[in-house]
């Protein structure tokens, strides 16, 4: 094994708290940016992660509400919902020493998605990064992407339950190889993870989006596991439908998708009566992460001159729901 890193996890909830107790049972000094009843937990028992009926528990080097209290780090995870990034991403620059990279395991379009990106402009996008806050706070150097492949929730604050996948891909903005990205994706991979070194993670990013663009805000909207969604003819053409303006999409960004959407349905639908992270949200009363999943589709087709009717439609019906329920602002 390499010498232990410091790593910081921002977000100890499902996926950050997966993120770190992997890490730290592999030897990493992982630090944790949390509050409440997480911080809390992770300051009296450290890291937990049950998977396959198994307990594991490894030590939490800190845990503070605070960054200054964490100091710098090697690696920063951010793992909190897309709401809550643009006033955590203000408070990183104790975590921040000139080499630190920093690895956002989010949902959906990153900040970032669109600098560097030819032919469509280089104003952040409204949706994700309005002002362009974000990324004056986390400088693009030092941006690795990434995409999760997990299901993963949590049972208690501080306790994380695996229910399937281990898939890590990390890879530079800018594409191509890098001997960073090859670097953290060995780490990763010897904390367990399925870890990859992408060339080309936008398209990644972009392939899972694509994937969950529906699922996720269907869900959250009807109360209904994905199967059940699936289900409906009429549900699941709509679904096709605004999947195939999000490939459209993909044409236009360097981002082609050469699957149709029915084969992916064919995908979820092997995965059985699952709840989305949406809906899970919906159900704990958290906020809808609604912006980086489906409101970034809908901003890109308008910069690239693609027509969006239906996720112009899911956007809106989903809006709705989440500000009638609170979980969306007004």
């Amino acid at each position: 094994m390499s010498a232990p890193r410091r790593i910081a996890i921002v977000g100890a909830g499902a996926i950050g708290g997966f993120l770190g107790t992997r890490l730290a049972m592999a030897g990493h000094q992982v630090s944790a940016l949390a509050r409440g009843d997480t911080l809390q937990a992770l300051q009296q028992q450290g890291w937990r992660l049950r998977e396959a009926g198994e307990l594991h528990q490894a030590p939490c080097a800190a845990a503070s509400a605070d960054t200054a209290a964490l100091g710098p780090q090697d690696l920063v995870v951010v793992a909190v919902k897309g709401p809550a990034l643009a006033a955590v991403a203000g408070q990183l620059a104790p975590l921040l020493a000139e080499h630190t990279v920093v690895l956002p395991a989010m949902n959906g379009v990153p900040w970032w998605f669109v600098q560097g990106l030819p032919g469509i402009g280089q104003a952040p996008l409204d949706s994700v990064d309005p002002g362009g806050h974000i990324g004056a706070a986390i400088a693009l150097p030092r941006v690795l992407g990434c995409v999760v492949h997990a299901a993963t929730g949590t049972s208690a604050p501080g306790v994380v339950e695996h229910r399937m996948g281990q898939g890590l891909i990390v890879g530079e903005p800018a594409g191509g190889e890098s001997s960073r990205a090859n670097d953290w994706a060995g780490v990763l991979r010897a904390a367990g993870f399925e870890a990859t070194a992408s060339p080309r993670i936008r398209y990644d990013i972009w392939f899972k989006l694509w994937g969950n663009l529906t699922m996720n805000p269907v869900s959250a909207i009807t109360g209904a596991t994905v199967d059940r969604v699936l289900d409906d003819p009429l549900v699941r053409a709509f679904c096709s439908a605004a999947m195939q303006e999000a490939a459209d999409i993909g044409r236009r960004i360097g981002c082609a998708i050469d699957q149709a959407p029915e084969d992916r349905h064919a995908v979820t639908r092997k995965l059985g009566a699952i709840s989305t992270s949406m809906l899970q949200d919906v159900q704990a009363g958290r906020p809808m992460e609604l912006d980086a999943i489906v409101g970034a589709v809908h901003e890109l087709g308008r910069r690239v001159g693609v027509p969006t009717p239906n996720v112009d439609a899911l956007l809106g019906l989903a809006r709705l729901f989440g500000r009638v329920k609170g979980l969306y602002p007004a």
